[in-house]
């Protein structure tokens, strides 16, 4: 009796003692984590503090959450756990995408890379087998990333023309005049401007996170799961449609004072109530529609008890080889991270546009344009050229567009005329790739890459050449340079590069064709400047 209580208590010693370097291995690599992401963490910090990502801190809180649910109805595993190398794998798949992150300088990618690395955690703590199913807390996080710089604005242009359309055809609901002039809504006295903080990309994110909540804590078909999580964008766009026509109603009766200020900003509040209000009317029709006449609260899991206690398990995590080898290896990244010298974006001497001539061959320039306050603010440049070039060989002019950034990363980036075009009430055809010979003897370029398009507000037509100028390539698509972009950032410390764009009315009795040959006189007198000011 005396032996087998002796080796019982051994083997109780052991375990604990093996719960408690556990517990300190799984510390040391979180310690660890948080200084290789921590540029990834300061980034999210300064994403929050928009408005539309204020949402952001909940996000976490959410997860875990879910993850402590999902907890409570796994039994606390037993058995020898044999397959946690996978996790290590997927914890250094993490860490390679943190490095391309921290070496481009840009920390969204660092951030994508903390979500890989903590999935990974996970499956080196329970194993592969155990471990993968705690992927809906995971894949939660996303919604508490910002959306790249170019994704960011092509999703809100299109969510402010939808939002638009439908605000406008609520206001004539109510047989109110109203014009639509691309995100203009002309009421006559007033107009109002459906700006990018009207987009509803504010409401669609929370909203978004709200219905994947919801989805998962549904005891149902995973079809209306499915429907639940999908119905988060039309419910936002529909709803803050209905938002701005309910404040074109109120401006056109009441003045222009209940668009703006805490009015704005309350019933702004009261659509995302409403959002959520919807959310739960929907999950109860499907619910209905699929025989289940349970109250709704009865189909949402929503109980508390036994969730909270489950955090004490983190302090009977047993150590592994494979959780030591994940320690010293984010350890070893961490202070490769610190002791290496930080690679510096390299700066390229070049002329400010304000220094772009005056005169090209035929081609005689006025006076440049600025652009209102806020377009400079939202273009987000760090130098802009806008001017109207003439020429006595030809009866129209060409309007010059360059938008230079010296660095594309941390928010920065170019916009394309695709996204900012139509905003200004254009409509935007016939876009195609195509190479524009040059005359080889003015030009010092046999061609030049372009997008061409026609665009046409009412009566008006233009036709459009733009590219993207940078680092000695000339593109044409907008992913294309974004890919480049980030290569050029590893290899050689630069993300500098411009936007290039040429505008030429098509005048009455006038064909494309001939309006078109303008540009392309303007291109071969115009291409070979410009190094000096985007440099190669």
């Amino acid at each position: 009796m005396t032996t087998i209580s002796d080796t019982s208590q051994s083997t109780t010693a052991a375990s604990s003692s093996g719960g408690r370097l556990g517990t300190v291995w799984l510390f040391v690599s979180f310690a660890a984590a948080i200084a290789v992401f921590w540029d990834g963490l300061i980034s999210l910090g300064q994403a929050w503090s928009v408005p539309e990502y204020s949402h952001g801190p909940l996000i976490p809180i959410l997860s875990l959450y879910l993850f402590l649910r999902q907890l409570r109805e796994q039994q606390p595993i037993s058995e020898p756990i044999k397959d946690r190398w996978v996790g290590v794998l997927v914890v250094i798949f993490g860490l390679m995408i943190g490095a391309v992150g921290e070496v481009a300088h840009i920390p969204d990618i660092l951030t994508y890379g903390m979500l890989v690395w903590l999935y990974g955690m996970l499956l080196v703590t329970f194993g592969f087998r155990h471990g993968w199913i705690y992927w809906p807390p995971v894949l939660h996080l996303i919604f508490m990333l910002p959306l790249p710089n170019f994704i960011y604005w092509q999703v809100s242009i299109q969510l402010q023309f939808m939002s638009s359309e439908l605000g406008v055809w609520f206001i004539r609901l109510l047989d109110i005049p109203v014009f639509l002039d691309g995100n203009i809504i002309d009421l006559g006295i007033y107009k109002l401007h459906v700006a990018e903080a009207c987009s509803g990309l504010r409401y669609l994110f929370p909203v978004m996170s709200f219905s994947y909540v919801f989805a998962v804590l549904y005891r149902g078909p995973v079809w209306i799961k499915a429907v639940l999580l999908l119905s988060a964008a039309p419910i936002t766009v529909v709803m803050n449609s209905f938002r701005i026509g309910v404040i074109g109603v109120m401006v056109d009766n009441y003045g222009i004072e209940h668009a703006e200020g805490f009015l704005h900003y309350f019933e702004g509040w009261v659509i995302f109530i409403l959002c959520i209000v919807f959310l739960f009317m929907l999950a109860r029709v499907l619910q209905l529609l699929s025989g289940d006449r349970r109250p709704i609260a009865e189909a949402l899991d929503l109980s508390y008890e036994g969730i909270w206690p489950q955090i004490s398990r983190v302090f009977s995590v047993r150590a592994s080889r494979a959780l030591v080898a994940t320690a010293l290896i984010i350890s070893s990244a961490a202070a490769l991270w610190y002791l290496t010298p930080n690679r510096a974006m390299v700066t390229v001497e070049r002329d400010p546009l304000a220094m772009f001539p005056n005169t090209l061959g035929p081609w005689r320039s006025g006076v440049p344009d600025r652009l209102d306050p806020q377009i400079e603010a939202t273009l987000g440049a760090d130098d802009y050229h806008a001017v109207t070039f003439r020429s006595h060989d030809h009866m129209a002019p060409v309007n010059l567009f360059i938008a230079y950034y010296e660095k594309q990363t941390e928010g920065a980036g170019i916009h394309s005329p695709e996204v900012c075009i139509p905003a200004g009430g254009w409509e935007m055809s016939r876009i195609k790739q195509q190479e524009i010979p040059l005359n080889a003897s003015v030009a010092e370029a046999n061609s030049v890459p372009v997008n061409r398009a026609v665009i046409q507000k009412g009566l008006r037509k233009q036709v459009v050449y733009y590219w993207f100028e940078a680092r000695g390539r000339r593109m044409t698509n907008d992913y294309v340079a974004k890919a480049f972009t980030l290569l050029d950032a590893l290899t050689m410390a630069r993300t500098d590069g411009a936007l290039v764009r040429l505008i030429t009315p098509v005048r009455p009795g006038e064909t494309e064709v001939e309006a078109e040959a303008r540009l392309k006189s303007f291109l071969d007198h115009s291409v070979g400047v410009l190094p000096r000011f985007v440099p190669a």
